[in-house]
């Protein structure tokens, strides 16, 4: 590894008098799925790339966060990902031979509805392994990625009828500092550079009229935060529930409730409710874990409390109060479980996410807004920025749409210079949570926002100037 100099050229201050340290042709904020591939494809196609990201690594709730669900390969550097991560290791697969009762156990998160007994296969990436993949392959690439960066703000100026980011505003060690860039790539997974700049955007809560809740409340789906469990014998939990008729738990649950060791956020019912959406994400009455890692490790859920209608992108005190909360119901949940659970007994916590998912934050409104109804009626775009792809959507039954993403969703009203990618597109709240926020889309939307950055770099453009008439995948 070679050494790394600190000296760096004066580039002077902002008109606001931050400090410039770097610039490039594409400054991409946020290294989650989406800022990373477009950092990646943007520097692949030979521009300069500048990267802020404010924790150690790249992959955001994926690697920090640890999601860490893999799958197949769905083209371009999605794949790439998917196969580095197997040749170095980073992949563990669960099947029916490893966990015999996991099929249709109602504690397995993705798992759950399958037949008994049947057949499966769930793997995952060893989140930091995952992580430590994609630094490497940021730097072998070239791209100058500054982490420990978090981003604060933007400056601009004017561009005609629109403005234009001229520098991104981070803060770091040496405290503030600034990037100046041509092309800016929005890859914070909350839209923050959206609200920063400007730009229009629904506050995460928003919703058609028929689902807003009766007392009016804003009430974005709540986020969660993602831990993880070693030493867990799960043949011994699952050979409790056959022996004692309590799949769920709920015995184990009602008898430490009764002794206070389990507070009344931890384990509650499903709202039955479809104005919330609420069957999925509000409440979860007993434990939610799947396969990570290796044999007798899993990855376990905790939910903020729907009803607390937290706005932790855009409210520092709703932020505090959640993170502070999900911790103490972690560390309840994990006593619960060693405590009364079979096959529990020598668990222990390895692992607990430094990135709380935010399922519901800012919906810019882009010069295309993406709404279900361009599902339903499989619309196609002149612009449209892939072949048409099927995916299922919860809110109508599972029902499967073929249908095409144009290039306008991209691109946020009121600023000429700015792309969106992942969470932050510019889609309807019931078209991005559950359908179009996975790995695989928002590694595809920042590979398809690095591609239009280089294009536009090398033709002298802003990207609502960019003509674009053939799909990337």
């Amino acid at each position: 590894m070679e050494s790394e100099t600190f000296e760096r050229p004066a580039l002077g201050r902002t008109p606001r008098g931050v400090p410039v340290v770097a610039e490039a042709d594409v400054v991409v904020i946020g290294a989650g799925p989406g800022g990373f591939a477009a950092a990646l494809r943007a520097r692949r196609e030979g521009c300069s790339v500048v990267l802020l990201e404010k924790f150690d690594m790249p992959g955001g709730v994926h690697t920090s966060g640890l999601q860490g669900a893999a799958g197949a390969g769905v083209g371009g550097i999605h794949t790439e990902l998917m196969d580095r991560f197997a040749r170095e290791g980073a992949i563990y697969t669960a099947t029916e031979r490893d966990l015999p009762d996991w099929a249709g156990n109602p504690l397995s998160h993705y798992d759950y509805y399958l037949p008994p007994g049947s057949p499966f296969k769930r793997s995952s990436f060893n989140p930091d392994g995952a992580g430590n993949v994609m630094l490497r392959m940021l730097e072998e690439a070239g791209v100058h990625a500054i982490y420990g960066a978090s981003f604060t703000d933007v400056e601009m100026e004017p561009a005609g009828d629109q403005r234009r980011i001229t520098h991104a505003i981070c803060e770091t060690v040496e405290g503030r500092q600034a990037v100046r860039g041509r092309v800016f790539v929005e890859g914070s997974g909350t839209a923050e550079v959206v609200a920063r700049a400007g730009c229009p955007f629904v506050r995460g809560g928003g919703r058609q009229p028929d689902t807003v809740p009766q007392d009016g409340a804003s009430r974005p789906v709540p986020g969660g935060l993602l831990w993880i469990m070693g030493g867990i014998d799960f043949a011994a939990t699952a050979a409790y529930q056959k022996r004692e008729g309590d799949p769920e738990l709920q015995r184990l649950i009602e008898r430490a409730r009764a002794a206070g060791d389990i507070p009344p956020e931890l384990y509650r019912p499903r709202l039955p409710s479809p104005d919330v959406y609420g069957t999925h994400y509000i409440g979860h009455p007993t434990v939610d874990m799947s396969p990570i890692q290796g044999p007798g490790t899993f990855i376990l859920w905790q939910n903020v409390p729907y009803e607390w209608a937290l706005h932790m992108d855009d409210d520092a005190g709703h932020a505090s109060r959640a993170k502070k909360a999900l911790r103490q119901l972690i560390d309840a949940e994990a006593r619960f479980l060693t405590k009364y659970v079979p096959g529990f007994e020598r668990a222990f916590i390895t692992h607990v996410g430094r990135y709380v998912g935010v399922r519901d934050g800012r919906h810019p409104i882009g010069e295309y807004v993406f709404s279900i109804d361009d599902a339903r009626s499989g619309r196609r775009f002149e612009d449209a920025v892939t072949q048409p792809m099927t995916k299922t959507f919860f809110w109508d039954r599972y029902t499967r749409y073929s249908f095409e993403v144009p290039y306008r969703c991209f691109l946020p009203r009121e600023v000429d210079n700015l792309l969106l990618t992942g969470a932050s597109l510019s889609f309807t709240f019931e078209t991005i949570f559950m359908v179009m926020r996975n790995f695989p889309w928002c590694t595809q939307t920042g590979e398809i926002a690095g591609y239009a950055a280089a294009r536009c770099i090398r033709q002298g453009i802003p990207p609502k100037q960019l003509s674009w008439r053939e799909p990337l995948f």
